[in-house]
């Protein structure tokens, strides 16, 4: 025991000092990088001044100019491949940072300008632009660069070492692994009995025109790739497949807590939900499988709050997401897998069509992969149904959508939450420098913190989702989904 408390000590020890110690790349001496390098210190400087950090995507060490995600990270074996897929790699690490970048400077008040000679917010995301291009070139012409950058494309865990070992994680894990194991079988319970009499429920359906099944699965055959082996759809061709797979929702109603919709900056620290505007927020990912890249989509709806339903009730707090994403197959576009999880990053559940099967070989002593609902084979176009209980908003179950109508909502791509209007005419991410939501942290931080997440039961931003308390697991692992499943069709 004593042994294992300290590897994570000097695990965490370790870790810090790498963060604080990374070394530089080699710096350039002609004109323009000396500027640039000037540029993005002024910048920063004013960034962190003004606590505008966005943190949805990591800076890398050595290399302002670009950032990385898990995605990137997990595509570095293929950008070591060669020239073409190195330069496709390469420009997602400069588009997260262009994107990052903007974030950034639009969030920045007006009397943080000019700055460096750039007069406005305009013109400082152009000139960081530039920059970013600049630093680009000179790593394309340059191998060793190449390689320090592949090297250090990495992003860390979300779980805190040192917590860890304070919190004794070694000793007190296997009585949380327990907690965790009986509060499934307690879930399973409850969606036994939504099953065996299911309470009302109000229906929402996407507003958005759907597609038939043909068409959806004419849009893969011959889909071209990039050179990292991402599928590649025009911008049209994404809204329609986000309009095709959007959820319908069964959610059970008792009370304004359980109506969704949009975020909103009003004169609270909080954002607040506008139910009167229901709407899901949605992005692309990608999985790892077998060496070949599965498109993902994801939905996100908020809720104002999770009610306490005791005067002592450690889950309860402002503000509640709940997550859903979507594994397509690679051929026709059909739903594989789906998986949920709450803004928390708690709850990570599998829910997987017949053509998924789990592996046998999950790890003991670890939160892996909990299935509390199947579904049959899906074909392209078919919708999920997902079911959701009053307050918890917990899955309690699934179904294939049959078509009955509903109330609409709309789909808004989640980036929006980074640039949120304010009633000051200013604008402010819901999300903070360290990834979180600032007023939605919940009691259970303080009896969870030995399992090494930062406020547990806060919510938080895509790429900080820690989603397992027990072990280490994140949303946006390339490789979460191969671990845990075999796709027939795809060995």
């Amino acid at each position: 025991m004593i042994r294992a408390v300290a590897g994570l000590l000097a695990s965490a020890l370790l870790a810090g000092c790498a963060s604080l110690g990374a070394p530089a790349a080699p710096a350039a001496t002609d004109a323009e990088s000396v500027a640039c390098a000037k540029w993005f210190a002024q910048l920063d400087a004013m960034i962190e001044q003004h606590g505008v950090r966005d943190a949805e995507s990591d800076r890398i060490a050595g290399f302002a100019g670009l950032r990385v995600d898990r995605l990137s990270a997990g595509l570095r074996g293929q950008a070591r491949a060669d020239s073409a897929a190195f330069d496709a790699w390469l420009a997602r690490l400069q588009r997260l940072e262009v994107e990052g970048r903007a974030v950034e400077i639009t969030n920045l008040p007006r009397a943080a300008f000019p700055l460096d000679g750039a007069g406005d917010a305009r013109a400082a995301r152009q000139h960081s632009q530039r920059c970013s291009e600049h630093w680009s070139a000179a790593l394309r012409a340059d191998a060793t660069l190449r390689a320090s950058l592949l090297d250090r494309a990495q992003v860390p865990d979300r779980y805190l070492d040192w917590q860890r070992a304070l919190g004794l994680y070694p000793l007190v894990r296997w009585p949380f692994l327990a907690g965790v194991r009986a509060a499934e079988r307690n879930h399973q319970a409850l969606i036994e009995r939504w099953l065996a009499g299911p309470p009302p429920t109000e229906r929402h359906v996407p507003a958005m025109a759907s597609a038939p099944q043909s068409e959806v699965a004419a849009l893969w055959r011959h889909r071209p790739r990039d050179a990292l082996g991402l599928p590649l759809f025009t911008p049209a061709e994404i809204e329609l497949l986000f309009a095709v797979h959007a959820p319908v929702l069964e959610v059970e109603t008792k009370g304004a807590f359980d109506r969704f919709g949009a975020l909103a900056w009003r004169d609270g620290a909080v954002p607040a939900v506008d139910s009167r505007t229901p709407v899901l927020y949605r992005r692309v990912s990608a999985t790892r499988y077998r060496g070949q890249w599965l498109l993902q989509l994801v939905y996100s709806l908020w809720f104002p709050e999770r009610p306490a339903n005791s005067r002592v009730d450690l889950l309860a707090g402002a503000l509640d997401a709940f997550v859903l994403r979507v594994t397509l197959a690679p051929d026709d576009g059909r739903p594989l897998l789906f998986d949920t999880i709450h803004g928390c990053g708690c709850y990570h559940w599998f829910v997987p069509t017949a053509a998924v099967e789990r592996r046998g070989n999950a790890p003991a002593g670890v939160e892996w992969a909990f299935v509390p609902v199947t579904l049959p084979p899906m074909q392209a176009g078919q919708r999920i149904v997902v079911r959701l209980e009053s307050a918890s908003h917990y899955l309690v179950g699934a179904a294939i959508d049959a078509g009955q109508p509903g109330l609409p909502y709309d789909l808004r791509d989640e980036s929006e939450l980074r640039t949120l209007p304010r009633p000051d005419a200013t604008t402010r991410s819901v999300f903070g420098p360290d990834g979180l939501v600032a007023g939605s942290e919940r009691g259970e931080r303080f009896l969870f913190w030995p399992m090494g997440i930062a406020s547990a039961g806060a919510m938080r931003q895509w790429g900080h989702h820690a989603t397992a308390f027990v072990g280490r697991r994140h949303l946006d692992d390339a490789d979460l989904v191969e671990k845990r499943f075999v796709i027939p069709a795809l060995e």
